[in-house]
């Protein structure tokens, strides 16, 4: 079971889900099905993992990111990197743009950072819905 929107989801393979029945790249959609095929070798059992560990550690740094410490940049990049390898590339894109604001510092005006973290949050809330259909086998 993933948790993903407050629900418990059951795991399925996505072995089976055709390019069209989800998203197949980052101008497409959320998740980029071939990447994420290609960077686990077709191996469903781990395809599940990934996402499901996607989903887990993408709560936990945005729980982590809300109140904008110090390593916010360390974080934003550690979720970019995940991101990346999951094919969720609107996702690292969003990070991207976090990490690159808290590295500006004070520069940057608080209401700025806040819009960047409510984008990378949309970003977030769009994949973990792909993710549960995909899991779901949807």
């Amino acid at each position: 079971m993933v948790v993903c929107d407050g629900r418990a989801l059951p795991v399925i393979g996505v072995e089976s889900m055709s390019p069209s029945s989800a998203s197949q790249g980052s101008d497409q959609g959320v998740i980029d099905l071939n990447h994420l095929r290609d960077m686990t070798m077709s191996d469903a059992a781990l395809q599940r993992e990934v996402l499901g560990l996607f989903v887990v550690q993408s709560a936990n740094i945005m729980a982590e990111l809300a109140p904008l410490p110090a390593n916010a940049a360390a974080l934003a990049h550690t979720l970019k990197g995940s991101a990346r390898a999951i094919g969720a590339f609107r996702v690292a894109d969003a990070a991207s743009l976090v990490e690159n604001t808290a590295r500006s510092g004070g520069d940057i005006p608080k209401t700025a950072a806040s819009d960047v973290l409510a984008a990378l949050s949309r970003e977030i809330d769009l994949a973990c819905t792909e993710i549960a259909n995909i899991l779901r086998g949807q």
